[in-house]
């Protein structure tokens, strides 16, 4: 087993500086990894165009590359937070990253739709681990008062690297094709894999990060999948998670196909919202720990209705630069909202289970990825781009909603041996 899976029963003192040093490191090696991997996942949105005019495929077809990945992502996400419970946070975010550049780089070799598809879900394999091991890794080693913040800075750099995907990406498939893209991003990955065994700190004492609630007992994954409180989290993530699933897919190609725009001012137009998203993000982790965490649902509430109002003014959009501000205005405001909604199973699930819990609420967000890509694609093939961005905003209401039924105090979502609260 990994050394830093459990923490030993004699726990020196641990000064406030080494706390302070431990969590930074942590969330900042989290945070490049995790640019890395929207990196990765964003450029094929910025390549479909290329990859679906070469092999002749479909807006559906080209959906289901996206949506292979998401189903076998969404399906390692318990799997890859027992094994981070299991094995500890390091060995498995190294092994993910790894697996995960090599299915990049393999991406840029294949030589039909059938082989694309397979690679895609194989590359959702590699990714799936991350996620449990990456709450793990916060989880053990910063305290709860500051975990929603961590966890939303690094949570703010998907968002980052979805920003940067199409900045970095356009240019490349420009001037190498998009088979070359895939292949510089794979050996960014395994340099950062490699920094990241190297330098990731040791969990801190436990006594440091356990959440202090009463009556705390032994859990497992099997009281944590008893918890109706984590899978009405994973359903509430599931609805708003629509957004960004489907803004990164079908945005690039609504702007070279509908609007005329180049590749390189559409790289430009497609990175704007998600970099607002990116700083969005973050300061609503802030916002959760400062301000929200004992009422968190009357902050996700109206926010998740202003951004749907919002996407409604981007439908009636008259030119791109227009479309692009309501879509930017609409990712920022539901920014603010992801960590609300990720901020209290973080804090509340106790550290030995943590990664499954998460596992479990991160499924339901990408059960999101199953469902717009290809959902999308079928509404743009029989309808228009027009209804398949109004499916978004069906789904922001739909989490507004859903809003309503997760518990709105840390206390109710406590997890006991034995039983479990909703």
């Amino acid at each position: 087993m990994d050394s830093t899976a459990t923490n030993t029963t004699e726990q020196p003192a641990v000064t406030s500086s080494h706390i302070r040093r431990t969590a930074t490191v942590t969330i900042a090696l989290l945070m490049g990894v995790w640019v890395i991997d929207y990196v990765d996942r964003v450029m094929m949105a910025v390549a479909l165009p290329f990859i679906g005019a070469e092999f002749d495929l479909s807006k559906t077809s080209q959906g289901w590359l996206i949506t292979a990945f998401s189903l076998v992502y969404l399906v390692c996400q318990i799997p890859g937070g027992v094994l981070a419970d299991r094995f500890g946070a390091r060995r498995l975010l190294v092994i993910s990253l790894l697996l995960w550049s090599v299915f990049t780089a393999l991406t840029g070799a294949m030589w039909g739709f059938v082989s694309l598809l397979v690679v895609r879900a194989l590359f959702g394999v590699g990714q799936g681990l991350f996620p449990g091991a990456s709450f793990k890794a916060i989880a053990e080693r910063t305290p709860p008062s500051h975990r929603a913040t961590a966890a939303g800075a690094m949570l703010a750099s998907n968002n980052l690297g979805a920003g940067l995907a199409p900045l970095i990406a356009a240019p490349v498939v420009f001037a190498l094709g998009w088979r070359h893209t895939f292949w510089v991003t794979a050996l960014v990955g395994v340099v950062i894999g490699i920094l990241l065994w190297a330098m990731l700190p040791k969990p801190l004492p436990t006594r440091l990060t356990e959440v202090p609630l009463p009556n705390r007992t032994t859990v497992s994954l099997r009281h944590v999948l008893r918890s109706a409180a984590v899978w009405k989290f994973a359903a509430l993530f599931c609805a708003t998670n629509m957004l960004s699933y489907g803004m990164i897919t079908w945005v690039p190609s609504y702007l070279l196909e509908e609007r005329g725009i180049s590749l390189l001012d559409t790289g430009v137009l497609a990175a704007i919202p998600l970099l607002v998203m990116c700083v969005c993000t973050f300061l609503g982790g802030w916002l959760f720990d400062r301000f929200f965490t004992e009422r968190a649902r009357w902050f996700v509430i109206p926010v998740l209705l202003a951004a749907a109002a919002t996407l409604a003014l981007m439908l009636n959009a008259d030119t791109a630069g227009e479309f692009t501000l309501y879509q930017t205005i609409a990712m920022g405001i539901a920014g603010l909202a992801y960590m609300s909604i990720l901020g209290m199973p973080v804090r509340a699930l106790p550290p030995a289970v943590v990664g499954s819990g998460m596992g479990v609420v991160n499924a339901g967000g990408q059960l999101a990825g199953v469902i717009a890509p290809v959902a999308m694609g079928w509404l743009v093939d029989h309808f228009s781009y027009t209804a398949a961005f109004g499916f978004l905003i069906g789904s922001t209401v739909l989490g507004a909603l859903l809003a309503l039924i997760v518990p709105k105090r840390q206390a109710d979502f406590q997890i006991r041996a034995g039983r479990s609260n909703a």
